[in-house]
């Protein structure tokens, strides 16, 4: 349920809260913040009211014939009553690269009672939603995490290829030599694209080696099954604040594929799900990171559409297949009382709120025998 602002929240936020200005942004251009979205009126010049700390601010430039351009955003952890300037730039449909001046910052600062009146208020009805998805999202981790440019895009950025003299000849000599001896498509003249590597979020690897060096033949049978020794490599070598800092790159993931609408961000989504609920010796190890899981996948599956979930089913049914060997683990181990009791209380709701069937064995999680 929204939470609505009460007066003296809100007399609060107007004297501490952040302030982004957004300006000369043209009017029907797409603006979000966190879980809210609008297109921009004619007098839009940002924000007020916004609750000191991290926050997800994105924009999509849209065309005469009402087209949408990909979604562009960036996190930013904003500073009790700062103010924080962005710039568009009408050529490139994105924010102007330059940095505001000082004497710039000390206009808006003197004029901070003008543009009041110019300013939208952050959207408090969502602010409880907001902060329940990204609880472990932390200034440390949008610094190892995000693209160097710190812009997250939807849409890959991509370059061409750096090439030389002898590139090139080559290249050509490749294209006459094709078309004497077939039909040549478009692919081949076109120039070769890569991604831009500044533009590419830093996730996290997930360890290919499932199973400890030297292995014996029962551990390689145990390991394909149980993800434990992959999430123990990968909390000593990856995640670098605590243990938890796996959930906050969760979520940053999860936050860059609903909102952000990144497709690669989705697929890490999905990769670290897999590998945190098919652990089971991980259980007592780490049940602290474990009831915290129970807790960020419950605000998660909340905020997928329902529709969602039936692209998932249709494909080798990934939630429900994963969170079942979640749950079936939660019941067979001697866990710690607390998670199993959240983790089995968490099944009985989506159970109850999607009919979904935890009872039949996954055949795709059977044992893979080592002889």
């Amino acid at each position: 349920m929204a939470e609505t602002m009460s007066q003296d929240a809100a007399q609060v936020l107007f004297r501490e809260g952040a302030m982004l200005l957004f300006l000369d942004v043209p009017p029907g251009t797409e603006f979000g913040i966190d879980c809210n979205s609008w297109h921009v009126g004619a007098n839009f010049k940002g924000v007020k009211m916004i609750p000191p700390g991290i926050h997800f601010v994105y924009y999509s430039a849209v065309n005469a014939d009402n087209q949408v351009a990909p979604r562009t955003g960036f996190f930013y952890n904003f500073r009790q009553r700062e103010i924080v300037v962005r710039k568009w730039d009408r050529r490139a449909e994105d924010i102007k690269e330059e940095t505001v001046s000082e004497e710039e910052m000390e206009r808006f600062e003197n004029n901070r009672k003008e543009f009041d009146r110019y300013l939208g208020v952050y959207p408090y009805e969502s602010y409880k939603k907001w902060v329940s998805l990204t609880n472990h999202i932390t200034e440390g981790l949008l610094l190892r995490l995000q693209p160097e440019t710190a812009k997250i895009y939807a849409a890959t950025q991509f370059v061409s290829e750096p090439s030389n003299s002898q590139s090139r000849r080559e290249k050509l000599a490749n294209q006459m030599e094709q078309q004497t001896t077939s039909s040549s498509s478009e692919e081949d003249i076109l120039p070769d694209m890569v991604a831009k590597p500044e533009t590419k979020i830093r996730f996290s690897e997930i360890p290919r080696q499932k199973f400890p060096p030297g292995a014996t033949p029962v551990e390689i049978t145990k390991y394909s099954m149980d993800t434990s020794y992959a999430l123990e490599t990968m909390l000593s070598t990856n995640v670098s604040e605590n243990n938890l800092g796996i959930l906050g790159e969760m979520e940053f993931a999860f936050i860059c594929f609903l909102i952000g609408q990144v497709y690669d961000a989705f697929e890490q989504w999905k990769k670290l799900v897999h590998l945190l609920c098919t652990c089971e010796e991980a259980l007592d190890t780490y049940p602290e990171l474990f009831k915290q899981l129970i807790r960020v996948l419950h605000f998660q599956v909340g905020e997928i559409p329902e529709d969602f979930f039936v692209d998932i089913v249709s494909c080798n049914n990934f939630l429900t297949t994963t969170l079942q060997v979640f749950f079936a683990n939660l019941d067979s181990s001697d866990v710690d009382v607390e998670l199993r009791r959240r983790g089995l209380k968490f099944r009985d709701h989506l159970t109850h709120k999607f009919k979904w069937d935890f009872a039949s064995d996954p055949e795709e999680y059977a044992p893979v025998v080592v002889e």
